[in-house]
């Protein structure tokens, strides 16, 4: 009996060539956003390089640093496997061939952004980043979905931002350290055995 792709063992650890293409694709699908959701399918569900655990360990360490979250995860996943030089790969396939097509597009863009077509079509690409977010989050819940502590982090840090309006970083100085020394991997001390009886 074959094994199911959801139940599939994780791959071969890649190799350099193997992860400036798998980045090069991830940032070539992602037109218009959603490089998370992408990331995911394409390195946890496509390439099986990774667990959908470590996958999200990996981008919420991306997302704890500065800079874009996706370049931030291109090294951390180069970094994970191959060490510098997977990090320097997998940078190069993230930035190198979009950059090229980003610099093109922009041309294109200030030339004609005036056509009222053009504004549709943005809107269409705007439209479809939020759906690939959404199914990144869904995808997410479905990993923490039986974590109470969990749930509630996500709600109040949702509440936090988009009722309340608190700022991103003084919110990930404090909902940072708290999650972390909650979810620290604390020793599990075996029962005594109990004492000898004479």
């Amino acid at each position: 009996m074959t094994e199911s792709p959801a139940l599939s063992p994780t791959a071969p650890a890649p190799g350099l060539r193997q992860l400036f293409t798998g980045m090069l694709m991830v940032a070539l699908s992602a037109f218009g956003g959603g490089l998370s959701a992408w990331s995911q399918r394409i390195i946890v569900e496509q390439r099986r390089w990774m667990s959908n655990e470590e996958f999200l360990t990996g981008l919420t360490v991306a997302r704890l640093f500065p800079g874009p979250n996706q370049i931030n995860m291109a090294v951390y996943v180069g970094t994970y496997f191959r060490g510098l030089g997977g990090a320097l790969a997998a940078l190069s396939g993230m930035l190198l061939v979009p950059f090229t097509l980003l610099m093109g597009v922009g041309l294109l863009y200030f030339e004609f952004h005036r056509l009222p077509e053009l504004d549709r079509v943005l809107a269409g690409v705007v439209a479809a980043a939020a759906g690939m977010a959404l199914s990144m989050g869904f995808k997410i819940l479905d990993q923490y979905w039986k974590d109470p502590v969990a749930l509630l982090l996500a709600a109040v840090t949702f509440l936090l931002m988009a009722v309340f309006h608190v700022r991103l970083v003084p919110l990930v100085l404090v909902a940072g350290p708290l999650a972390m020394a909650w979810y620290w991997p604390r020793p599990s001390h075996p029962p005594a055995p109990p004492a000898e009886s004479r």
